[in-house]
């Protein structure tokens, strides 16, 4: 099994990238229907908002990474290593380095996927990748993404994010901050897919704006390129 090979998961991997604009502008949750499911409610209300506060906060990121990949049993399946780039609106460059190349690039409007491996580049627009992939939340300023998912706070400065809908391939996602009273900063993935395979992501290294070039791509010579736009 190839890391990242599949592309719901790395899609996944940039919903995060896009976070809320506003808590101005969430949308209303529906009225309880009773006083105990308003106490329940409530703290998921309250958890939203506070994790699309704190990612509205940063505006971009870069950083090195490195990821496991457990089975159902908890037993690992799989290590690499690469870096992680995102600078909103909707800027995403992921690559991967080891143990095989890869690499996944938002320029704004398309999700580029290049496999040097089987010399292949796949290409989707960005709104039919975000439907599915709650981790491109981390790069986007439009409240309305939230609509389809649940989040809860687990610990302090961790948050579930779970979809609402049936048909997402990403079970739940969860991100972790480090604590700090300055600008809010992303140590941790931990993405569960619906064949029970977790992927823990832990980011380190953090640098400076990322280089405006990481944000696009052009189709190397040679490679096939299947486009699903």
């Amino acid at each position: 099994m190839k890391l990242f090979k599949n592309v719901s998961l790395l899609a996944t991997l940039i919903s995060l990238a896009l976070s809320a604009n506003s808590v101005a502008q969430t949308p209303s949750a529906e009225p309880a229907s009773s006083t105990q499911g308003l106490s329940t409610a409530q703290p998921l209300i309250d958890a939203k908002i506070e994790l699309m506060v704190k990612l509205e906060k940063v505006a971009f990121f870069s950083a090195d990474f490195n990821q496991q990949i457990f089975d159902q049993e908890g037993n690992s399946l799989q290590q690499g290593t690469g870096k992680f780039s995102v600078s909103k609106p909707n800027l995403i460059h992921w690559q991967t380095l080891s143990p095989d190349e890869s690499l996944i690039v938002s320029d704004g409007e398309n999700l580029w996927f290049y496999d040097p491996f089987v010399e292949q580049v796949s290409v989707y627009t960005l709104a039919s990748a975000i439907a599915n992939t709650p981790i491109l939340l981390l790069s986007s300023n439009d409240p309305q993404l939230w609509q389809d998912y649940a989040v809860s706070k687990i610990a302090k400065n961790r948050y579930a994010i779970v979809a609402k809908g049936q048909d997402s391939r990403v079970k739940s996602l969860t991100l972790s901050f480090a604590n700090s009273e300055h600008t809010p900063k992303l140590i941790a993935v931990e993405m569960l897919d619906t064949t029970g395979q977790l992927s823990v992501i832990k980011l380190l290294n953090h640098g400076s704006a990322p280089n405006p070039a990481l944000f696009s791509f052009s189709v190397p010579e040679g490679v096939y390129l299947d486009d699903q736009r």
